[in-house]
C-alpha cells in the first residue's frame, strides 16, 4: 500500500520559489475557501471578493518570485494579511474618487473627474488615452490579450483564463509581465504620459 505524502504549505512554497510554478495551484486551492470567506465577509459582493481573492494572489506570486517572503509563522495568515490590506486599498481609494467609465469605443483605465472637463483638459486626456493604446499595442500578443480583458472589458481573472484556455496562474503571470514591459517601453523611451 502506497503512502501519499502531503507537502506542507513551507513546503510548497520552498519548491515554488526554488522553480516550481505549478505547486501555487495546490496552495491557493488549499486555502481557497478560508480566503476567499474572508474576502467576501469584507466586501459582501461575489464579483469584488473574486477580483480581490485574484489580487490577493497576484501579489502573493510577486512577492513570492522576488524572494521577499519570510516564513515568520504560517502561510495562511500572511496571505489572509495581504487579502486585508487589499481590501482597505479597495475602500480607501472608494472614498478618494469617484470611478468613471468610458463611452468611447476604446476606453482606458478609470479616470478622475471633478466635474466637467474644460478644453485643455479633454484635450490632455484625449493624448494620454492615445499614448497609452499606442503603448499597449507594442505588447507582446498573450500579454496584450490579458491586460486588454483585465482593464478594458473588467474581467475577473477566473473569466480571462476560462476565455483564452489557461490556468488563472498563467493569466496573472501575463498580467503581470504586461506591466512590467509597459513600464520598459516608457522608460525606454522616455514617454510621457503627462504633459
Amino acid at each position: 500500500m502506497e503512502k501519499t505524502f502531503i507537502l506542507s504549505d513551507s513546503q510548497l512554497v520552498a519548491k515554488f520559489v526554488g522553480g516550481d510554478d505549478t505547486v501555487i495551484q495546490d496552495l491557493i486551492n488549499r486555502h481557497r475557501d478560508k480566503i476567499f470567506g474572508f474576502i467576501y465577509l469584507k466586501v459582501k459582493n461575489q464579483e469584488l471578493a473574486e477580483d480581490l481573492f485574484q489580487d490577493t494572489f497576484f501579489k502573493v506570486i510577486k512577492t513570492l518570485k522576488k524572494g521577499r517572503y519570510v516564513e515568520e509563522g504560517k502561510f495562511l495568515s500572511w496571505v489572509i494579511r495581504i487579502a486585508h490590506n487589499l481590501v482597505i486599498d479597495y475602500y480607501r481609494k472608494q472614498n478618494k474618487m469617484k470611478k468613471v467609465y468610458e463611452t468611447e469605443d476604446f476606453s482606458i483605465f478609470s479616470l478622475l473627474k471633478d466635474g466637467a472637463l474644460d478644453a485643455e483638459d479633454q484635450m490632455i486626456r484625449s493624448q494620454m488615452i492615445k499614448k497609452i493604446q499606442y503603448l499597449i499595442e507594442q505588447l507582446p500578443g498573450e500579454q496584450k490579450i490579458v491586460l486588454k480583458m483585465r482593464m478594458y472589458d473588467e474581467l475577473s481573472f477566473q473569466e480571462i483564463s476560462e476565455k483564452t484556455g489557461v490556468s488563472i496562474n498563467t493569466s496573472l503571470g501575463r498580467m503581470r509581465y504586461a506591466l512590467i514591459n509597459l513600464r520598459k517601453i516608457i522608460e525606454e523611451h522616455k514617454i510621457k504620459l503627462v504633459e
